[in-house]
C-alpha cells in the first residue's frame, strides 16, 4: 500500500519521496552501503547468483537482515524504490544456465543503486540481469515487487515483470502505488478530467445560483480511499498542485507535507481473517524522502514524527555498511512554563 511521488524544485532540484506500508514489522533500520562493497545474487534453485561490487555508495532503508536497500539513494543522486505488485507480478523464466546473471526481487534496487548514476544508465542495463521467482525464506513467498527509479535530471521510470516479460514504463509524473500496473494506472487518470486546483464558478438554475460550501470544491469527487488507483489519483493531484519549493530543502518538507494524506493508522486496513490469533493490518511504518541534489536522506516512523536525516556524502570514506536505528520514540515537547518562572512573567 505504497505511496511514490517527485517535486522539483525552482533551482532544479530534484525531491523523491514515498511511504512504506505493511501488515508487519520489517525490522527496518537505516543502512549507509560503501563503494566496493560486494554481492551475491539469489536463484530459486540455490546456485550462486550474480555476483557483484558497488561502484557507488549509497543510504537508504533495509530490513529482514537482509543486505539490501528496499529503498535508497546513491551518491550520483539516483533514487530508487522496491513497491508491492500483488496479482500482476510474472518475473523473468530461469535455468540453471541462468544462475551467474540472476538476482532476486528484493536484490534489484541495490544492484541499481550500486551500479548506475542516471536512468539512462539503468535503461540500458535492466535486461542484462535476471530477475527470477525466488522465494523469500522469511516469508516463505516470492515477493511480488515492481520498482521506481529516480535520477538528479529528474526522469523517472517504472520497472515491472508481467508475464516473464520486463516492462519499462516512462514515468513522466513522478507517481507511483501498487497493483495494477503503472500503465493502468496513468490511463486512469483519464476518467479524472473534470478535476481542477482552483475552485469552481457558480452555476445559475433558473432563478436560483448554485454557490460553493467552502473552499477546495475544484477537487470535488476526489477519489478518498486507500486503494492503490485512488491513492495513484490524489497523489498526481497533490504533486502537481502544490506551488512549487524554492530550494531542495523546501521541497522535502513539502513532500513529507503532501504524504502526510497517505499515512494509514494501524487498524484502518486490516486483512480478513487472523494468523495464530493476530489480526494482520497494513499501516505506515516509515515515510522517506530523498534530495537528489544533496543525496541527504530524510525519514520519519509510525513510533516517530520527527524527521531524521543521514548525510551520505559525509561517509563516503566508509569501507563498512553503517547501521542506524530507526526505533526512537516520539519526543513531545512541552512549552508549559514551570516555577521559578511564572505564567505571568513567561507570557510577558
Amino acid at each position: 500500500m505504497c505511496t511514490g511521488i517527485q517535486l522539483t524544485a525552482k533551482t532544479g532540484a530534484v525531491v523523491c519521496g514515498r511511504t512504506m506500508e505493511f501488515g508487519i514489522d520489517l525490522e527496518s533500520y537505516v543502512l549507509m552501503s560503501p563503494r566496493d562493497h560486494t554481492r551475491t545474487g539469489a536463484t530459486p534453485d540455490g546456485l550462486e547468483g550474480l555476483r557483484w561490487s558497488a561502484k557507488y555508495a549509497s543510504v537508504g532503508i533495509s530490513g529482514l537482515k537482509l543486505d539490501i536497500l528496499i529503498d535508497g539513494v546513491n551518491e550520483m543522486g539516483l533514487g530508487v524504490g522496491i513497491f508491492y505488485f500483488p496479482h500482476y507480478v510474472g518475473y523473468m523464466p530461469y535455468t540453471p544456465d541462468d544462475a551467474a546473471k540472476t538476482i532476486a526481487p528484493w536484490q534489484v534496487t541495490s544492484w541499481i543503486l550500486d551500479q548506475f548514476a542516471d536512468v539512462e544508465e539503468v535503461r540500458k542495463n535492466i535486461d542484462k540481469v535476471v530477475v527470477a521467482a525466488v522465494v523469500l525464506a522469511r516469508w516463505k513467498i516470492v515477493p511480488p515487487f515492481h520498482y521506481v527509479v529516480y535520477d538528479a535530471s529528474g526522469k523517472s521510470i517504472v520497472l515491472e515483470y508481467v508475464g516473464g516479460k520486463l516492462n519499462v514504463h516512462e514515468n513522466p509524473l513522478g507517481v507511483i502505488t501498487n497493483s495494477p500496473s503503472f500503465d493502468w494506472h496513468m490511463t486512469n487518470l483519464n476518467n479524472y478530467l473534470g478535476y481542477s486546483f482552483t475552485n469552481r464558478p457558480t452555476v445559475k438554475l433558473g432563478p436560483i445560483e448554485l454557490g460553493q460550501f467552502g473552499d477546495g470544491n475544484g477537487m470535488f469527487g476526489l477519489p478518498g480511499d486507500i486503494t492503490p488507483p485512488s491513492r495513484f489519483v490524489r497523489a498526481v493531484a497533490y504533486s502537481q498542485s502544490v506551488w512549487q519549493s524554492k530550494t531542495g530543502a523546501d521541497a522535502v518538507l513539502q513532500a513529507f507535507h503532501i504524504l502526510n494524506n497517505f499515512d494509514i493508522p494501524i487498524g484502518s486496513a486490516r486483512v480478513p481473517g487472523s494468523k495464530d490469533g493476530v489480526v494482520q493490518a497494513d499501516y505506515t511504518l516509515w515515510t522517506v524522502a530523498r534530495d537528489l541534489e544533496t543525496k541527504n536522506y530524510y525519514f520519519r516512523t509510525y513510533e516517530n514524527s520527527q524527521i531524521r536525516m543521514v548525510e551520505l556524502m559525509e561517509m563516503l570514506d566508509a569501507t563498512a555498511p553503517v547501521k542506524f536505528s530507526m526505533d526512537d520514540g516520539e519526543v513531545i515537547k512541552c512549552l508549559t512554563p514551570r516555577d521559578p518562572v511564572k505564567v505571568g512573567e513567561a507570557a510577558a
